[in-house]
């Protein structure tokens, strides 16, 4: 056995208009099931990072509050600086680019449904 990958799969009430705020505003691509809406399904994918959205009709993901944070994903990337000169300034941006402890430098975003993403690079 080979494990392959691990993909964040978040409930959301509208896959579709979620699925094309990750295209305008995180540059992601995706494909759709069916291909027309309602959608129950979409695959967000960039380069080779996955995030799956499924419809859960009326969901409304629910606060989470931790004292370290409350991350739904943490995607590795090269480029964490150019991503944060594209974003700068949105107000969906959590957390500008923060070198951490550990030698990491992560930005933090989040979505329209709550759910926050880290894009970790490290330098």
């Amino acid at each position: 056995m080979r494990l392959q990958s691990a993909v964040p799969t978040f409930l959301v009430d509208d896959v579709g208009s979620t699925a094309r705020w990750y295209e305008r505003e995180l540059g992601f691509s995706y494909t759709t099931f069916p291909q027309e809406a309602p959608f129950a399904y979409a695959s967000l994918q960039s380069g080779g990072a996955e995030i799956m959205l499924l419809r859960q009709e009326g969901y409304r993901r629910p606060e989470v509050v931790r004292a370290t944070g409350s991350w739904d994903a943490y995607i590795r990337l090269e480029g964490v600086l150019e991503l944060w000169e594209r974003l700068r300034g949105e107000p969906f941006v959590v957390k500008p680019p923060t070198k951490q402890s550990y030698g990491d430098i992560e930005l933090e975003v989040r979505d329209p449904n709550g759910y926050v993403l880290v894009f970790g690079e490290l330098l």
